[in-house]
């Protein structure tokens, strides 16, 4: 495709806005630029009556002062405080009391004593707690979830911060309204509670094994440029010493309408919308930006390597740096990745090093950013296997490129798949302001954008090769992931704060304000699942179809009514298969088979169901099934390539052992079902290396002669059918009886697990009564005005008053089928020296229900809102009428849920409280370093047993 086929094209609105569209653009994007210089993005999507939208903010990480690391992302957490009018009972004396710890902030960053600098933060603790008389914690948060607004969140990476909201499309002008009083003015309210919670975010990173490895692949990558020389979250004794008023400086250079975008995607009129955005935005004064110093990298010209510790498997990464995002080597550096690295599983280290077993797991992938970018490579070798060994293993595949040697197709095909990612994930509102708000933050044109797709299709082989010789050489950085004790961890000391009042009764003018406002009401949209999924029957066999109205994509699924609480060995099998060739084609051309077709195959097995799945271009997915069937069918039973895969799922098995959330995941299953879990009921090492694979192949061979059904998503359903048909056997078999698996009562027992960490997590789960669709309202409001969100009652406690952690909530999940019971459970991840005030603070929240009339009103009318604007669509409406089945339901249960909702008080939701989870016993799960663990928090807890890494898991 050529650029003339994206011509700009500008166009006055009837309001007298100027756009830019471009022609051919299948989103039918409009870019609007207002008079302070403030860029609109608007794009329309019908699925629901919603708008997604995104504030990106062209400032992150990167622009931080060298001596104020960290400071962009902690201002993004402020930005959630209110300001004067939104947050404040009373502004003028507040601002008294903000004015004096901003100074005592800027005493304590200038002391250098630290006897002088304890006494100055317990200064800064009594004033903060004057302060905090007057101010009304989580403002926003409440204004914003009274508009039954979703996803509200933020992000702050290298170049941008992004403010985030999923709202209904008649709460736009109030969405408008709350974000202009915030993008006004910044206030830095409950300033050193959230500095505590920032801690503990700053806590959580180290724990994390991920962005430790980043952390050194970044610094090495750019030993000079801001990408690796400052992280997001900032160096821990900036953090220590922060300075409200650089803070507020950031936020008047960097948080004016010059320098961030709006972008809505969803169900709106151009434009009555552009006029809303002027009418709010349109008055805000713009600002020359700060110049930015240009730093550029010196070409790397040796291998740089460093060594990183943490307690799990180890592993080593490789990278190269590139240029910018949209640059010719970015592109060329991205399709090198895809070549070794795809969806398709049939790139060079798929191929050559996952599916023949080499090691554990290995991928390539390329990033770009809006200054450089890098190209990457990382391997997880075998228990018998050296990280060099990785490293060369990774090169060798790498060489393969140098040289040409991979097939022709495979190019076409990475094009292909490039094209159909994308058509998925701009079909999405938020795929589409996704990428907007990206385009946005790079420096890109739309344009810019639409025409990617053409230029990397005029890469050449011969492109790439020169590339790969000119760019791939002993240049690179390396990351050593080694598994030992990390001893570069920073314990932030806890500085001792006291809990601040949080006024949840109090509504400023400007809350009330937005209260009052009633706008149009959305009538709520409920599925006849009867009519939008059309059934028929081919030999006793239920197909059911819904159109897909908007692309040429196809989805076919088939379900089979068993899973592993059936068949033990029937996860194993479907595994194995992946490594398993035919008579026709080897495992390698299979998956290169598919790749060709555009065609991805997914097999899922969970306790109760098997579903196998064909996704990718409607025009090839009768080749796909015919594909699948062959696959299935006459796989062969190659016992050698089965006992390979059984060393691999035992070393595996070895890193889930070495991975703290893998721990603490099986830990709370211990926690809610004991020894006799399913999680625990492994295949034993014996086992599973006396199995012969024939037995496995035998099952595939036969799974189609059990009861399933097919659920065909595309255009064609009638040529769908006459295809299927051939495909469909007799029924030969019947399900096999399932294995039950006792679900005990909990009875107050702690179970904990020893790991190496700075904080400390723990999860309280018990058992609820058996789930009762009558409740399912009054679970929704539930989980929104107490546990979740950053509204609820656990939030504004934990968090804001108490800086007790970074997340903390309380969840009442309702169980998926009838007469199962429902579970409810809590978690904090916390400083171990927190734990007992921790522990003591949620239990008397769970004493009894706090009674917030006003927040619980909010929370009923938010839940209320999330169903109006919700909307079914595509694949969902079948597999939520699927999922519907297994509670005894054929109809829109939602519709219920909402009469349900409209009616409850909180004397309603008190009473579900009261029979439903006060009276119950919880078990708690704790994983952290045991030297640090308070054993005085813990007996209070229940009878404790620390619990060995062969009884969580089973082996």
């Amino acid at each position: 495709m050529t650029t003339e086929q994206f011509p700009e094209i500008s166009t006055t609105d009837n309001n007298n806005f100027t756009y830019k569209t471009f022609e051919n653009d299948p989103n039918k994007v409009r870019i609007y630029t207002l008079k302070n210089g403030l860029q609109v993005f608007l794009a329309q999507n019908f699925d629901a009556p919603k708008i997604q939208t995104y504030i990106p903010v062209k400032t992150g990480s990167n622009n931080d002062p060298k001596d104020n690391t960290g400071l962009s992302h902690y201002l993004e957490h402020m930005m959630f405080k209110g300001t004067s009018k939104l947050g404040s009972a009373n502004w003028e004396e507040e601002k008294k009391y903000l004015d004096q710890i901003s100074d005592l902030y800027e005493a304590h960053k200038e002391e250098n004593d630290p006897e002088k600098k304890k006494v100055i933060y317990k200064k800064i603790d009594q004033v903060s707690q004057k302060a905090s008389e007057f101010a009304i914690a989580n403002e926003y948060d409440k204004a914003i979830s009274s508009l039954g607004a979703t996803g509200t969140n933020a992000h702050t990476w290298l170049d941008e911060t992004v403010y985030k909201n999923n709202i209904p499309n008649n709460e736009l002008e109030k969405w408008l309204k709350i974000e202009k009083e915030r993008f006004s003015e910044l206030t830095l309210r409950l300033f050193h509670t959230e500095l505590e919670s920032v801690y503990e975010e700053f806590n959580r990173a180290q724990d994390n094994d991920g962005r430790i490895s980043n952390y050194a692949l970044m610094e090495l990558l750019f030993p000079t440029h801001p990408n690796g020389q400052q992280t997001t979250l900032g160096k821990a004794e900036h953090l220590k010493n922060p300075s409200m008023k650089a803070i507020h400086q950031y936020y008047d250079d960097f948080y004016v309408p010059n320098n961030y975008a709006m972008v809505l995607v969803g169900d709106f009129e151009f434009d009555e919308t552009i006029k809303l955005v002027d009418d709010y935005f349109g008055k805000l004064k713009s600002k020359e930006l700060p110049l930015k110093e240009k730093i550029e990298e010196k070409p790397l010209n040796k291998i740089q390597k460093k060594v990183v510790r943490t307690p799990t498997i180890a592993r080593v990464q490789i990278a190269w740096r590139t240029k910018s995002y949209g640059s010719r080597e970015s592109q060329l550096a991205d399709i090198c990745a895809n070549i070794l690295t795809n969806s398709g599983e049939a790139g060079l280290l798929d191929l050559n090093i996952n599916q023949a077993q080499k090691a554990l797991y290995a991928q390539a992938f390329s990033t770009g950013f809006k200054i450089y970018g890098y190209f990457s490579a990382v391997i997880v070798p075998k228990e018998e296997q050296n990280l060099d060994e990785g490293i060369a293993m990774l090169l060798e595949q790498i060489n393969l490129i140098k040289k040409g040697e991979f097939p022709d197709w495979l190019l076409e095909a990475v094009f292909n798949d490039f094209k159909l990612q994308r058509l998925k994930a701009l079909k999405t509102a938020d795929g589409l302001a996704s990428n907007l708000y990206d385009t946005y933050i790079k420096g890109r044109s739309w344009q810019q954008e639409l025409e990617e797709m053409s230029e990397y299709e005029s890469i050449t082989k011969e492109e790439i090769v020169t590339f790969a010789n000119d760019f791939f050489k002993e240049n690179y950085v390396a990351v050593y992931k080694e598994k030992g004790e990390n001893e570069d961890l920073i314990r932030v000391d806890n500085p001792g704060i006291t809990p601040i009042k949080i006024n949840r009764d109090t509504k400023s003018d400007f809350l009330k304000e937005i209260l009052a406002q009633k706008p149009l009401s959305i009538k709520p949209y409920f599925i006849d699942y009867k009519k939008e999924i059309e059934s028929t029957f081919i030999r006793e066999k239920k197909i059911s179809f819904i159109k897909n109205k908007e692309n040429d994509l196809a989805q076919v699924h088939y379900i089979f009514p068993f899973g592993s609480d059936h068949d033990k060995e029937l996860g194993l099998a479907t595994q194995v298969l992946q490594y398993l060739g035919t008579p026709k084609f080897t495992a390698d051309e299979l998956n290169q088979e598919f790749y060709k077709l555009g065609i991805s195959n997914d097999f899922k097995t969970s306790p109760n169901e098997l579903r196998i799945s064909l996704t990718g271009l409607e025009a090839n997915i009768s080749k796909g099934m015919a594909l699948l069937h062959l696959w299935m069918s006459t796989a062969k039973p190659e016992q050698e390539t089965y006992l390979e895969f059984v060393n691999t799922i035992l070393e595996s098995r070895e890193a889930a052992k070495k991975d703290k959330t893998r721990i603490f995941s099986a830990l709370v299953n211990y926690a809610k079902f004991g020894k006799t879990s399913r999680t625990r009921d492994v295949i034993s090492e014996d086992n599973l290396k006396n199995i012969k694979v024939k037995d496995l192949t035998d099952k595939i061979k036969k799974i189609f002669s059990f009861p399933y059904q097919i659920f065909f998503y595309g255009k064609d359903f009638y040529t769908f059918k006459s295809v299927a048909e051939p495909f469909i056997k007799p029924e030969l078999f019947n399900i096999p009886e399932p294995r039950i698996y006792p679900e005990p009562e909990t009875s107050g027992k702690v179970y904990f697990a020893d790991y190496e960490m700075v904080q400390l997590e723990m999860s309280k789960v018990a058992k609820g009564n058996l789930v009762d669709i009558e409740n399912f309202g009054k679970i929704n409001v539930f989980n929104e005005y107490f546990g979740s969100g950053l509204s609820s009652i656990i939030f504004q406690e934990l968090r804001e008053s108490k800086s007790l952690a970074y997340s903390a909530y309380v969840s009442y999940a309702a169980n998926a089928e009838i007469s199962k019971p429902d579970y409810i459970s809590t978690y904090i991840g916390t400083q171990p020296d927190k734990l007992k005030i921790a522990v003591d603070a949620m239990d008397d929240l769970m004493k009894d229900l706090p009674q917030v009339e006003f927040q619980f009103t909010n929370s009923k009318n938010s839940a209320l809102k999330k169903i109006e604007a919700g909307r079914l669509t595509r694949t969902n409406v079948f597999f939520n009428a699927l999922r519907l089945q297994k509670l005894g339901v054929d109809y829109d249960l939602r519709e219920k849920v909402y009469h349900e909702t409209e009616n409850l008080t909180l004397k309603d939701l008190t009473d579900f409280y009261n029979s439903n989870i006060k009276p119950l016993k919880f078990n708690t799960a704790i994983i952290g370093k045991k030297e640090n663990l308070d054993m005085e928090a813990v007996e209070n807890l229940g009878e404790f047993q620390e619990l060995s890494l062969e009884e969580i898991f089973g082996y």
